[in-house]
């Protein structure tokens, strides 16, 4: 005799069954068919030939691309650095005990809320009409043109916005970290004569290493995968020099003609991501078995 399905097992697969519909859907077949095409010439319309693994071979020959990548990984390192650095700083002040505590998390998380598009085009506004006008009325030379037209420099503006909306989520992340430290332990580290460095070096930075490891992975993905803020900001310009892969890919793959070609660079790009964050997990990880 069949057992009969319990009403909670019926509400678990009527929560889940959707969700794993969509997320297939929207998924995990564009991602299949997506490596299907970059085995192939496929331009985006009509029809198309098998290549194999050019496409592959033909993405490490690719003077565009391999800029692309240059760019990212060096935008992706100066935010996560600069990112977690002000955020743990900020976690660290607004966890303190100082008034309005809760109304300032909640004010200082409104970046988070924003669209990255409408964000880009709120500071790109900014920085090519604001900041040049206070350069001319000051006289001050290096503000009197935008930052966004210098191709030496408009990847700092692109940071600047990037790490403007990044800090608020990794604070909040670092907050909760830092609610889960015993106040006994800070009361004995006093006990102990400890200065407040020490203090934070040897008793705060162990204990909230697990949350280091997750705003790691997280910045570190994000920022590798940036595109609003460069669609609003400078569209991959002045000179291609703030083109990322993920706009590089939308931008040729949609519009140039190269579907196949940067679905290849879109699979490359995939398991890039995948290895820096396991390599994260895997030192971090050491961290706290050494802590």
């Amino acid at each position: 005799m069949k057992k009969k399905m319990s009403n909670r097992t019926k509400t678990y697969l009527l929560i889940l069954v959707p969700a794993l519909i969509l997320f297939v859907m929207f998924n995990t077949w564009p991602m299949i068919n997506g490596l299907i095409y970059s085995f192939t010439n496929y331009k985006g319309y009509g029809k198309f030939d098998w290549v194999g693994l050019r496409n592959y071979a033909d993405l490490f020959q690719d003077g565009r691309v391999l800029k692309s990548y240059l760019f990212t990984f060096k935008y992706a390192i100066c935010g996560t650095i600069l990112v977690n650095v002000l955020s743990l700083l900020m976690a660290l002040a607004l966890n303190a005990k100082i008034r309005f505590k809760s109304a300032l998390r909640g004010i200082y998380f409104v970046p988070n809320i924003l669209g990255g598009l409408v964000i880009g085009y709120i500071f790109s506004f900014f920085f090519t009409y604001i900041l040049p006008y206070i350069g001319v009325a000051w006289n001050i030379e290096w503000l009197q043109n935008s930052i966004l037209a210098s191709p030496a420099y408009a990847w700092i503006g692109v940071l600047i916005v990037g790490m403007w909306q990044a800090v608020a989520m990794t604070t909040i992340i670092y907050i909760s970290g830092l609610q889960t430290v015993p106040e006994d332990v800070y009361e004995a580290s006093r006990v102990d004569g400890a200065s407040k460095w020490t203090e934070f070096w040897k008793v705060t930075f162990p204990l909230i290493i697990p949350f280091i490891s997750i705003n790691f992975v997280l910045t570190t993905k994000n920022f590798l995968m940036v595109f609003d803020q460069i669609m609003s900001l400078t569209n991959g310009g002045p000179a291609q020099s703030t083109e990322s892969i993920s706009f590089l890919i939308y931008r040729n793959g949609l519009d140039g003609g190269q579907f196949g070609f940067q679905s290849a660079n879109a699979f490359v790009f995939f398991l890039v991501i995948v290895i820096i964050s396991v390599i994260q997990q895997v030192i971090t990880g050491k961290k706290e078995e050494q802590l």
